[in-house]
């Protein structure tokens, strides 16, 4: 009986790609939320045969780090996640530079796996211009996911195992009590990162 479920779970999730500098905060970020079920650190943009960190740190691969994630569309929608993207997971407004990292591997770009996520992802752009939410342009690209590969395993859940790294405590834990304090019905307390906020 067992194999008569996974159909019917397989259309209570929803997979999104989004890149926005260094994987370990927007990992962290996206794993906080009510509904997204599963966030996993890779690259998007480049091919498979190149798709390993010491190679797409030199930014000549054409991939840019992502995070995809799973989600249940209906305890949290795509454009919410887009919301969180945009305003709390990294800067829209630095197309190749996140912080202290430069280069294209930390692009700002959303990976795009159907035309409604791609017109959901304009129409929250334009939104976000009409209301001047930012000082300057957002440069976010879009583009259809070719392909997403897993990053190497020390990098998934870096942020959890490495919560006192001065990297972590002074460029990604802001993301999280950014997350608490601008989007509080989406964050999922339990979460392992809000845990670690909890201790910090």
């Amino acid at each position: 009986m067992q194999w008569m479920f996974a159909p019917v779970l397989a259309l209570l999730t929803a997979h999104a790609v989004f890149a926005g500098g260094c994987f370990w905060g927007m990992q962290a970020v996206f794993e906080s939320l009510r509904g997204v079920t599963h966030v996993v650190a890779g690259y998007s943009g480049g091919d498979a045969a190149t798709a390993h960190y010491d190679m797409v740190s030199t930014g000549t691969t054409g991939h840019a780090e992502s995070v995809e994630v799973t989600f249940d569309p209906s305890v949290i929608s795509y454009r919410q996640l887009l919301d969180v993207y945009f305003l709390v997971a990294h800067d829209p407004t630095e197309l190749n530079r996140q912080g202290p990292d430069e280069g294209t591997q930390y692009r700002s770009e959303i990976f795009y796996t159907s035309a409604e996520q791609r017109a959901q992802a304009q129409a929250a752009i334009a939104s976000l211009e009409r209301s001047k939410a930012f000082d300057a342009p957002i440069v976010t690209q879009l583009a259809p996911l070719a392909g997403f590969y897993p990053a190497e395993r020390y990098h998934q859940d870096y942020l959890v195992h490495n919560p006192d790294e001065p990297y972590i405590v002074f460029n990604d834990l802001p993301k999280l009590r950014a997350l608490r304090k601008r989007f509080p019905e989406l964050v999922n307390e339990s979460a392992a990162p809000m845990r670690v906020i909890a201790q910090n």
